[in-house]
């Protein structure tokens, strides 16, 4: 069961969410937690029997009738292997521009490579003040991409946009 929350980041429900989760029997699989502003969100996977997982799902219709937090949650099945994706991280920094994101996931996305997992955020520079843009993103790659000639096709983007940007194996 993938399980979304959104609330005040004063009033995170992450500790709630996972005792819920375990006295119910189910295990937690995935949790992803992030402050956005001043709320944060919870995404959390959970998986246990069809019981288990029929009382996660009355437990979290109680929880959601807090005003504060948004609850959605829904079943979801498990992903199936990817094997034929390598995972490449990209790192991105530049001065803050609109549409930046844009360009680089439009460039992914044209050429059939998936975006797993992206963070960004705009921030000012301590050293200078200027407005500033960075990103890390987790992207799949097809197996049978020439991977020389994607990095070229990508830093050559990057360049053109002026951004200062890598393009790595992901290292476990």
């Amino acid at each position: 069961m993938l399980i979304q929350t959104l609330s005040p980041a004063a009033r995170s429900p992450l500790l709630a969410l996972v005792k819920r989760i375990a006295d119910c029997g189910c295990n937690l699989v995935d949790a992803r937690v992030s402050t956005v502003g001043s709320d944060v969100s919870v995404m959390l996977l959970a998986q246990g029997s069809w019981d288990a997982v029929a009382k996660l799902e009355t437990s979290l219709g109680k929880l959601a009738r807090d005003d504060e937090l948004q609850v959605t949650h829904y079943r979801t099945t498990p992903r199936s292997a990817q094997s034929h994706l390598l995972p490449y991280v990209v790192e991105v920094i530049a001065g803050d521009k609109a549409g930046v994101l844009v360009e680089i996931i439009e460039f992914f996305t044209h050429r059939g490579i998936s975006v797993e997992q992206l963070t960004s955020m705009r921030y000012r520079a301590m050293q200078t003040g200027a407005d500033m843009f960075s990103a890390q993103i987790t992207v799949g790659i097809p197996s049978d991409t020439h991977i020389a000639a994607l990095r070229d096709d990508f830093l050559e983007l990057c360049d053109g946009l002026n951004l200062d940007a890598i393009m790595d194996p992901m290292k476990y």
